[in-house]
């Protein structure tokens, strides 16, 4: 009882006697510093017996052994949410209360736990103290180096258990798996379009206000999330690391690589339940479906008209401001669409791509052959 005394009034005198000799980190007790000790050696003598996992403390090895338990004692009254551990817990409360007691003192942004404010605080100060051995990029946290990593490991130790597809994040597991049970709790006030995850939802309601708080210092091109800003800004870096073995073609991105492949293989995943039309990306099947519900949720502001699709939108806008960005370099004729250009330029250099199986007569642009093609099959009736 008298030592337990002792090592308690330690607390209030801040006496840290026992010195790590590796970083000079000081601590109250011997016990403390020992446990420090093996962030140094690596040594993690708890092990637990269901899957070998290692810990340095006794404690984390307890409160791993729930995971293979299913235990969780830590129960919220407000939605029924369990959890393993009490930091968590306590963490989770605050989604209720609205509490965020830790506030960054350079941006007054605030958190509901100390470790989720010293993560932000990296953003101002820049520090990031976990490097990639493999190609050297950094990171705020060690979750972030051990996700990257399995980039190069090709690691993906989250498995769907009703399909088998596995993920190298378990919110990336969780997400899929609203594709089987069709649970999507967040819905667009505006449109009543319903998503999986919040942040998806935030995402989406960007394209009702406009809103596209990610900005590139390059070329001030705006995005809604930092995953679009980050994709397009390779396009400055030149970095194309997946390059195609068919025709040597490089891209910033392993899914573009493999959306690209599927040109050489012919290969059509995505098949239209209406017309058996088939198609490379889900994206152009979802636009396609389209053409069948003849829904057009992008309406200009301006003048009414809808289109299908954000990009349709986005062309005619600049019908309404004039905006004509693509010059020819040899008449000074500008145009609104880099393809309009591209066709216009056929003009100076004489190419005729579009030829008739027919009579061999050529044409600048696909429309034009289509137009002429009507005259052979008038005089096939």
């Amino acid at each position: 009882m008298e030592a337990k005394r002792i090592t308690h009034q330690k607390v209030h005198t801040g006496k840290k006697p026992y010195q790590c000799s590796e970083c000079d980190k000081t601590f109250s007790t011997k016990g403390e510093l020992i446990i420090h000790e093996r962030v140094h050696t690596g040594e993690k003598p708890f092990r637990c017996s269901e899957c070998g996992k290692t810990f340095t403390q006794k404690g984390g090895l307890n409160t791993h052994k729930m995971i293979h338990t299913g235990k969780r004692p830590y129960q919220c009254s407000e939605c029924d949410k369990a959890f393993i551990q009490k930091d968590h817990f306590i963490v989770h409360k605050m989604t209720h209360t609205g509490e965020k007691p830790y506030q960054c003192s350079e941006c007054d942004k605030a958190f509901t736990s100390k470790s989720y404010l010293i993560r932000h605080q990296k953003i101002h100060t820049g520090e990031k103290s976990y490097q990639c051995s493999e190609c050297g990029k950094a990171f705020t946290t060690k979750r972030e180096l051990i996700t990257h990593q399995r980039v190069h490991t090709g690691e993906r130790p989250y498995q769907c258990s009703e399909c088998n597809k596995a993920y190298k994040t378990k919110s990336n597991l969780i997400f899929h798996q609203m594709n089987h049970t069709g649970k999507k709790r967040y819905e667009c006030s505006e449109c009543k379009k319903a998503f999986a995850e919040k942040r998806e939802l935030i995402s989406h309601q960007m394209i009702h206000t406009g809103e596209r708080p990610y900005e590139c210092s390059e070329c001030d091109k705006a995005y809604t999330d930092k995953k679009g800003l980050n994709r397009h800004q390779k396009i400055h870096i030149e970095e194309k690391p997946y390059e195609c073995s068919e025709c040597d073609k490089a891209f910033t991105q392993k899914s573009c690589l493999i959306r690209h492949r599927r040109i050489h293989t012919g290969e059509k995943l995505y098949q239209c339940s209406e017309c058996d039309k088939a198609f490379t990306e889900r994206h152009t099947l979802f636009r396609h479906t389209r053409v069948h519900t003849r829904e057009k949720p992008y309406k200009c502001s301006e003048c009414g008209k809808a289109f299908a699709c954000k990009s349709y939108l986005i062309t005619h806008q600049k019908i309404h401001t004039g905006e004509k960005l693509y010059q020819c370099s040899e008449c000074d004729k500008a145009f609104i669409v880099k393809t309009s250009l591209t066709t216009h330029q056929r003009v100076h250099t004489g190419e005729k791509p579009y030829q008739c199986s027919e009579c061999d007569k050529a044409f600048t642009n696909n429309a034009g052959l289509i137009h002429h093609q009507r005259i052979h099959t008038l005089q096939l009736q």
